[in-house]
């Protein structure tokens, strides 16, 4: 026993389960009082509403700048891990499952079902992956990722490149997560994507300390970054409002984005620094936060 409390990861695994615990109960809570209420707006209101309180946690998790200075780098990649496996149990959830379900009762064809979906799967990361390869942005923890053609782009507006570049995609997620009138799905993509843009705030905002700009810059960026969520909100609810058959691809094409994101960017900077054990538990746990979100909104 005395062991297993000097190993390094024990000091986590206690507040781990706090955390989970404290997740599961406040998604029961907003599940039962907030379903009644959600179920009088429309698929629109709900992908916009949601998309931008899910955004707005990425100003919330920055607020911590105002007390610290930076975070030990094994923890940052914990919690960058934990993002990561927070946006992968809600692509497979409330992403995939659903496009699949969707495009089955729609089609009834095994092949129609794979080909909406592949499709869209790969659509979506093909154009995250264009966004990507021309639009300027700044890594977490490593330098500009440019192109040579706008290098001249520096600083502060890199980093808000970025993280509207994870943003879009997630807030393309939460408002179509509301199609098919999935109001359970829906709340779940938001809680989750509210939940990862709690450490990506905080990570970002130090990012910019780090850089010299001052705490009240790095929390307006962070406050302005996540306001781009609810421009994706509105494009995925829009999306999915306009035709019954365009759900399972519209669904997919969130997924592919979202996944896009996950591999290209959040797991390799969490790796970046050789945390590798430490940001792999962050995604474990992540994915079981998600997981029992999904199964206490159900």
């Amino acid at each position: 026993m005395k062991t297993l409390i000097r190993h390094p990861y024990y000091r986590y695994f206690v507040p781990a389960l706090l955390l989970l615990a404290a997740m599961l109960g406040a998604s029961y809570l907003l599940g039962a009082r907030l379903l009644p209420q959600l179920e009088q707006l429309s698929t629109l209101q709900l992908g916009v509403l949601a998309s931008l309180i899910a955004g707005l946690f990425t100003a919330l998790g920055a607020l911590p700048i105002f007390f610290i200075q930076q975070l030990n780098k094994s923890l940052e990649d914990s919690l960058l891990g934990f993002g990561a496996g927070v946006m992968l149990a809600a692509t497979a959830f409330e992403l995939v499952l659903p496009a699949q379900q969707q495009a089955e009762a729609l089609f009834a064809s095994d092949l129609v079902t794979l080909a909406m979906l592949g499709g869209g799967l790969a659509l979506g990361g093909g154009l995250l992956y264009l966004l990507h390869q021309h639009l300027p942005h700044r890594h977490f923890m490593g330098g500009p990722d440019t192109p040579a053609s706008v290098e001249k782009i520096k600083g502060i507006w890199l980093f808000v490149f970025a993280i509207g570049l994870h943003n879009l995609p997630e807030g393309l997620a939460v408002g179509a997560g509301f199609g098919g009138d999935n109001l359970t799905a829906g709340l779940a993509l938001a809680i989750g994507i509210g939940l990862q843009n709690l450490p990506e705030g905080l990570i970002v905002a130090l990012a910019l300390l780090s850089l010299g700009h001052n705490k009240a810059v790095a929390f307006a960026v962070s406050l302005l970054t996540g306001l781009v969520q609810p421009l994706g909100g509105l494009l995925g609810a829009w999306l999915v409002s306009l035709v019954d058959l365009l759900l399972p691809f519209v669904l997919s094409l969130a997924a592919g984005a979202m996944l896009f994101v996950i591999s290209h960017e959040i797991i390799p900077e969490s790796h970046r620094l050789d945390n590798k054990s430490q940001a792999t538990l962050g995604v474990l746990l992540g994915f079981i936060v998600m997981l029992g979100i999904d199964i206490v909104l159900e």
